[in-house]
C-alpha cells in the first residue's frame, strides 16, 4: 500500500481532546502512514465555545502521528465561510448537535482525496484499520454500519455515520452531500445531517460491525464508537442513557472496561504533554 491512509474529523477547540484520542489511537494500531484532515470554523459570535482548533494544536497532533511514520501529516481546513453560504441558517444549525457535525457535508467542495475515512471524535481505534481502508467501495457513495437502535427506530437499513469511508467522486456525481444541505436547509429533522445522509443515499454498502461497534466492548473490534447509549430500567419500559467518552478515562474504567487502558494512558501522557507546551 504506497498511499497514506486520509482520514478526516470536524469539530470545534473544545473537541480536540477527543480528535487527539482517537487519531492517536489510530496510529497506535494502523501501520501506515496517515493524512488527517480537520475541518473546523470560528462561530464564536453564535456560542463562546465555538472556537475553532488552533494552528497550535494541529501542529501537535501532526507530531503525534510523525512519531511513527515521519511522512503522516495533519491539515487544518478552516470552512467556516463556506459553512456560511450553506448551512449557516439552516433550521438545524441550532439543534442538539454542534453545527460542526455538519461539516463533513461539505467534502465534495473541499481540497481532499477522493478517498476519505471519516471518524466522530468519540472513536476509538482498537485494531489495524487497513482492512477496512481497503474496502471496495468504487460502486458505492459511502460504506457504513447500522446503526444499534436506528435498525430497530428508524428502519432496519438506517447506518450511523459516525464512521464511514467515503468515495467523493460518487457522491459528486449524484450530488448527495449537497441534496444532503438542501433538505438540511428547508425543514428540521431528527439526527440531521446523519438521517439526510440515510433518507437521500443511492448506494450504500453495509459493513460488519466491529467497524463501528457502539454499544459493547468485546473482542474482534476495530474501531469502538462511543456513542450515547440507553439502560433500560428493571420496570420496562422506563430507561434512561447513558454518554461516556473516551477522553473521560476514569468514567471509561469505572463504568465501561479495563481494555483500553494501555491507549487512555498514551492519550493522558499526550495531553500533558500539550498543556506544558501551552503553559510555557
Amino acid at each position: 500500500m504506497s498511499e497514506p491512509i486520509s482520514v478526516v474529523y470536524a469539530g470545534n477547540e473544545g473537541i480536540f481532546d477527543g480528535i487527539l484520542i482517537s487519531l492517536s489511537s489510530l496510529v497506535e494500531h494502523t501501520p501506515h502512514p496517515i493524512h488527517a484532515y480537520v475541518l473546523t470554523m470560528d462561530l464564536s459570535e453564535q456560542n463562546e465555545r465555538f472556537t475553532p482548533v488552533t494552528e497550535h494544536q494541529r501542529a501537535f497532533l501532526e507530531e503525534v502521528v510523525q512519531e511513527k511514520h515521519g511522512e503522516s501529516r495533519v491539515t487544518l481546513l478552516d470552512v467556516g465561510s463556506l459553512y456560511r453560504k450553506t448551512l449557516y441558517h439552516s433550521p438545524n444549525a441550532k439543534s442538539a448537535y454542534t453545527p460542526y457535525a455538519m461539516l463533513r457535508l461539505l467534502l465534495d467542495r473541499l481540497p481532499v482525496p477522493n478517498k476519505l475515512l471519516y471518524l466522530d471524535a468519540d472513536t476509538l481505534v482498537t485494531a489495524d484499520v487497513t482492512p477496512l481502508w481497503e474496502e471496495d467501495v468504487t460502486a458505492y457513495e459511502f460504506a457504513a454500519v447500522l446503526d444499534y437502535y436506528g435498525k430497530i427506530f428508524m428502519g432496519y437499513h438506517y447506518i450511523n455515520t459516525g464512521v464511514m469511508l467515503l468515495n467523493l467522486d460518487n457522491i459528486r456525481k449524484t450530488n448527495l452531500f449537497a441534496r444532503c444541505i438542501d433538505r438540511l436547509c428547508r425543514r428540521r429533522i431528527f439526527l440531521p445531517d446523519q438521517t439526510a445522509l440515510n433518507r437521500l443515499v443511492k448506494r450504500k454498502k453495509l459493513l460488519p460491525v466491529c467497524y463501528n461497534e457502539q454499544k459493547h466492548d468485546r473482542d474482534g473490534t476495530v474501531i469502538r464508537h462511543f456513542s450515547k447509549t440507553i439502560i433500560w430500567h428493571p420496570f420496562f419500559p422506563f430507561f434512561y442513557t447513558k454518554n461516556i467518552k473516551p477522553w473521560q478515562t476514569e468514567r471509561v474504567r469505572t463504568e465501561l472496561t479495563d481494555r483500553y487502558n494501555d491507549t487512555l494512558d498514551r492519550y493522558l501522557r499526550l495531553k500533558e504533554r500539550i498543556e506544558k507546551e501551552i503553559s510555557v
